[in-house]
């Protein structure tokens, strides 16, 4: 049987990639490590363990690199909420960036919102009643 385990992404500051994703997010620093000869540091964040069948995020931090462009491929993190709404109200008196208030997405039915992480990555809520449903 094949999970997935987790998405990488790089970031600019590695203490304040954590500080966002455990204290506005919400999710707990699993684990650490440090790369001395290759000049990276990780920490995998998430609300589960991978062995638990949970998708995490490993925030990679390469050394002395404190910006990325982001490009057009790479889309957004989805997670999904049990209630958008006040999720959203959280993670901005929390001091995060929400982009697109929650509500219906475009020609559909399905409720999201939008925040954005400190280098810029979008992070896509989805209202956990239709989470399964897809867009539309």
């Amino acid at each position: 049987m094949s999970q997935v385990l987790h998405t990488m992404i790089r970031v600019g500051n590695l203490e304040r990639s954590i500080e966002f994703y455990t204290k506005v997010m919400g999710m707990k620093v699993l684990r650490q490590s440090e790369n001395p000869q290759y000049k990276y540091s990780l920490a995998f964040v998430g609300y589960e363990e991978e062995s638990k069948g949970a998708a995490v995020i490993e925030l990679t931090y390469n050394w002395g690199t404190d910006k990325y462009e982001m490009g057009n491929a790479f889309g957004h993190i989805a997670i999904g909420e049990k209630d958008i709404y006040s999720r959203c109200e959280a993670i901005a008196a929390a001091g995060g960036k929400v982009t697109r208030a929650p509500g219906p997405v475009a020609g559909g039915t399905t409720e999201i919102a939008f925040v954005e992480d400190p280098d810029g990555y979008k992070i896509e809520l989805i209202q956990m009643s239709s989470a399964e449903k897809g867009l539309g």
